[in-house]
């Protein structure tokens, strides 16, 4: 197996990530997606006797996504992938590395687009009333849960919060907006707001260390809890309140998001409180209740009722 010093794609590799890291803003969970991916198709290429990014073609990335779909990974997955190539063969010709875009004539994997899962409201309430409030942990896991399911957030979003992210007279918490790294506000409702301060003043303290900052959400340690452990708390909180179906932290936020829509909320609002950059992303949860769609119809179209 070739080490890094004889690899003739690592260097090149490494100077796109420091490039996205600088210059693009992204985040540190799709920097290492990205730094995955490239290295994937590099092992791929040298395996195939190619010398390096200079001599990469389109065909060697279409056979690379060709051997990925034999090997099962779904279209998102792949387009994907490809999104991260892409991305390095403008920066290969941005620094001259190459005269061309080797990715210019591939084509996207089509994409079948998914209908988010949800829980319903008794199966959410189930779940927040199986964590039991007598410890610090019990605190904690209360009010992730019912900031998740309340404000629509993301996990790395939850799980990166801080004391100062927090405003609780106002009842709003400030969270990265998508993935550029702005900042958007989102409203956090009355029970997520009890649950929070129930944590801050009772649980939070018991999980103080001598070296904690001010992440909200802390572990056993006194550090920020992560999103790996976060996933193991959702799926035992859910086993314990009877839910059949996996429970996945991202469920709660498309309950969070098709709740609000079968309640009459503004897709433009869920948008915003998503941090969804395009409507279009937020419009997949107007196929999850059609009969909602019907109703509106009937009710604000001239000709929707007879």
């Amino acid at each position: 197996m070739p080490t890094r010093k004889d690899d003739p794609f690592a260097e090149q590799i490494d100077a796109f990530l420091a490039y996205i890291a600088l210059e693009r803003g992204l985040s540190k969970h799709t920097e290492a997606g990205y730094e995955n991916d490239l290295r994937q198709l590099a092992a791929f290429l040298q395996k195939r006797g190619v010398g390096g990014w200079k001599d990469v073609s389109a065909e060697d990335v279409g056979q690379w996504v060709h051997s990925l779909g034999e090997d099962d990974y779904v279209p998102a997955s792949l387009a994907r992938k490809l999104s991260a190539v892409r991305m390095l063969a403008r920066f290969l010709v941005k620094e001259n590395v190459r005269p061309d875009d080797f990715t210019e004539l591939l084509e996207t994997p089509k994409l079948v687009r998914k209908l988010p899962g949800t829980l319903s409201a008794n199966q959410v309430d189930a779940l927040l009333k199986a964590v039991p409030l007598n410890t610090a942990h019990g605190l904690r896991d209360r009010a992730m849960l019912e900031m998740m399911y309340g404000s629509g957030l993301r996990v790395s979003d939850l799980c990166a919060l801080s004391l100062h992210d927090v405003d609780r007279e106002q009842g709003f918490l400030r969270v990265l907006k998508g993935k550029g790294g702005k900042q958007r506000v989102v409203p956090v409702g009355g029970c997520a707001l009890e649950a929070l301060h129930r944590y801050i003043e009772e649980g939070r303290p018991q999980l103080l260390k001598p070296r904690t900052g001010s992440e909200l959400f802390l572990s056993q340690w006194g550090r920020a809890i992560s999103r790996k452990m976060f996933w193991v708390l959702v799926k035992r909180h859910a086993q314990a309140a009877g839910i059949s179906q996996p429970v996945k932290p991202h469920l709660l936020r498309h309950s969070f998001a098709t709740h609000l829509l079968m309640g009459g909320a503004d897709l433009r609002a869920i948008q915003e409180m998503l941090g969804h950059a395009d409507i279009g992303t937020t419009q997949i949860y107007t196929a999850v209740n059609p009969s909602r769609l019907a109703q509106a119809h009937a009710r604000y179209h001239p000709r929707g009722s007879a």
